[in-house]
């Protein structure tokens, strides 16, 4: 399998690792995931060293069909709800840089596809904005692009009634997204973010982008396959920010859900700058990461891995027979996951709740991504994955 889906912001220079998927069986709506490498020009926006770098990347070159799992096995997998007016009342953010000139259009395939309500400008659905509210979009970039069919979409999939507003910043830069941050906190209740940088000194000074009253946000723990935000990074160890680590859906061969164990590639351990909030370091657990006051990631997890990847429809240009449907793996999967979630229940997310008896969690306690996927609580995936219908 290719590597991981995610978008990152860094303030150095970038060095690739390559991280290899280990391949279950895993059975996926229409055709089986393909194990062909994706050409690194079609989904990737390398920029300067401020910029983001969001090797966005299929687990192939895609096919006519749809591949990779299918909305309702994804909530199935999760017991998540399956009516399709959960989310109603609620605005979904999608916070990422650069434009999907037709993410709109993409999003109408995706909803006929899996027999989805549609999510459109005209129905008052969906909105895409620049960082400032208006129509000023960003130049298109073909890795940013397939990110934001991959938050888009899943976000439309899991919260159906809720409300999508895209917000793109002007440029990958982190003062730019950051502004989008603050446009989209103003707007909606749930904010997604599948983008990081590597941690740095002062970076909770940023923290306040992420704290509106009323307001949940998320952000990836990051992936493996990047090493200059792994195993940490920002905004995903903001103690106002729900960090979303990886796992993997293991399923039979008639597609039944036998295990979810921890992805390799989830980003996840001790901040080297931000202290954990009161309602983390009380959690009876906490101890047991050995972080000693500094904040843990990630908080939750959800499915991340190549070899359960989600299906998504991108269909912008990129030759030789690639795409339009996609498989899609990465935190960049698991963040707008739970923030449709959350948008589904309907109330306010944040460290308080996560560390409380609210939510229902399938603990993780198979795999690892370097570190143990110790009971209840850990640096792999967190108290674990939302099961159930309630809250």
């Amino acid at each position: 399998m290719a590597p991981s889906i995610h978008g990152y912001v860094t303030h150095s220079r970038l060095t690739f690792v390559a991280l290899q998927s280990t391949l279950i069986m895993v059975i996926a709506s229409a055709v089986p995931l393909t194990a062909h490498a994706s050409s690194p020009s079609l989904f990737s926006c390398s920029g300067s060293s401020t910029e983001a770098n969001c090797l966005a990347q299929p687990t192939g070159k895609g096919a006519p069909s749809p591949i990779g799992l299918s909305p309702d096995q994804i909530k199935t997998a999760y017991s998540w709800p399956l009516k399709l007016s959960v989310g109603s009342g609620q605005t979904i953010a999608i916070v990422d840089a650069h434009d999907n000139p037709i993410i709109e259009s993409d999003l109408a395939v995706f909803d006929h596809q899996y027999q989805l309500p549609g999510c459109t400008t005209a129905n008052g659905c969906f909105t895409k904005v620049d960082s400032n509210g208006g129509g000023d979009y960003p130049s298109y970039n073909g890795g940013w692009g397939f990110e934001i069919a991959i938050d888009v979409e899943w976000a439309h999939a899991v919260a159906p009634a809720a409300k999508i507003l895209l917000v793109e910043a002007k440029t990958a830069n982190l003062d730019d997204l950051l502004a989008a941050e603050d446009y989209a906190k103003a707007h909606a209740n749930y904010v997604s973010n599948s983008w990081v940088t590597a941690e740095f000194k002062g970076e909770a000074n940023d923290d306040s982008h992420f704290a509106q009253p009323g307001v949940s946000f998320f952000a990836g723990s990051g992936d493996s396959f990047i090493n200059f935000a792994y195993p940490t990074a920002y905004p995903s160890v903001s103690p106002n920010v729900v960090s979303v680590g990886g796992t993997q859906l293991n399923f039979d061969a008639s597609g039944n859900l036998l295990s979810e164990t921890g992805w390799s590639g989830g980003g996840g351990g001790c901040s080297s700058f931000e202290t954990a909030s009161t309602a983390q370091t009380g959690f009876a657990y906490y101890a047991q990461v050995g972080c000693g006051g500094s904040r843990a990631t990630p908080d939750v997890a959800a499915d991340s891995s190549a070899a359960s990847a989600v299906s998504v429809y991108d269909s912008n240009g990129c030759g030789n027979g690639c795409g339009p449907w996609f498989g899609a793996s990465g935190t960049s999967v698991a963040t707008p996951l739970w923030a449709a979630r959350a948008a589904d229940a309907g109330i306010v997310i944040n460290a308080s709740v996560i560390y409380s008896a609210t939510i229902t969690y399938r603990s993780i306690t198979g795999g690892g991504n370097g570190e143990p996927c110790l009971p209840v609580y850990n640096l792999c995936a967190g108290r674990g994955s939302w099961i159930g219908t309630k809250p």
